[in-house]
């Protein structure tokens, strides 16, 4: 299963390869292991991919780093889902730039039926505040799990929120697991894990939040999830 794993990490790693370029090669390859074994000069000729993804792919280098990232993933119950896995979001599958992997700890479903996704500022105002939790009481009849980023702010507010009306949350990371941002929602997010929630990521290990990683995270949530727009908020509502 490792091998298998590591595989499937380091195509995760290919710079501008998506779900979809990676089903490509995947299909044309006859495998995940087998893209990595093939020639240069076939790959150039898989649809979508040229010179320039051919060759990060034939001449990535990487695996001995991805042995310790599989060792991380083992020891701290992380669940890896690769784009063809039955449990990988459904709405995310035929995105053109969806992550090829999502890291996830907890339990949280990420095919729930409802789900709601709330992105706001972090300099909130009070009424903002207010309005993100009377519409997420709102909501709770319906038993939606709530999506957001762990910031200060409206995100902060919107996890709070889910848990308080028992809800079960998810928080997206512009990151890897092995490390929490911001640092002062520390217990927010011990907190989300104890309540059958979940942290979900793109990032590897290692990866720190950076305004490109930021953009990936909103990204992420705008291709999982529709949006609606509603004072300070983006919300993003799912039937």
């Amino acid at each position: 299963m490792s091998d298998s794993l590591i595989y499937k990490l380091a195509l995760s790693r290919i710079p501008s390869v998506g779900t979809v370029l990676a089903k490509n090669l995947v299909t044309y390859c006859g495998g995940v292991e087998a893209v990595f074994a093939e020639k240069l000069s076939l790959l150039t000729k898989i649809p979508g991919i040229g010179e320039k993804i051919a060759h990060s792919i034939y001449y990535f280098n990487d695996f001995d780093l991805l042995n310790s990232e599989v060792d991380y993933i083992a020891k701290h119950g992380i669940t890896c889902y690769f784009f063809t896995d039955q449990a990988y979001p459904f709405r995310l599958k035929h995105i053109h730039a969806a992550p090829v992997m999502l890291f996830q700890k907890g339990q949280a479903e990420l095919n729930a039926r409802r789900m709601v996704a709330v992105v706001g500022t972090r300099k909130a105002s009070a009424h903002g505040k207010d309005e993100a939790k009377r519409i997420i009481e709102e909501m709770s009849v319906y038993k939606p799990t709530i999506i957001s980023g762990l910031a200060y702010g409206i995100d902060s507010c919107a996890h709070k929120a889910a848990l308080t009306y028992k809800l079960p949350t998810v928080s997206v990371f512009g990151h890897g697991l092995d490390r929490i941002y911001p640092q002062h929602n520390t217990n927010l997010a011990n907190q989300i894990l104890e309540s059958e929630g979940g942290w979900l990521t793109e990032f590897q290990t290692g990866t720190f939040r950076v305004v490109k990683t930021f953009l990936k995270e909103i990204e992420l949530l705008q291709d999982w999830l529709t949006p609606l727009l509603l004072l300070n908020l983006r919300l993003k509502v799912v039937q």
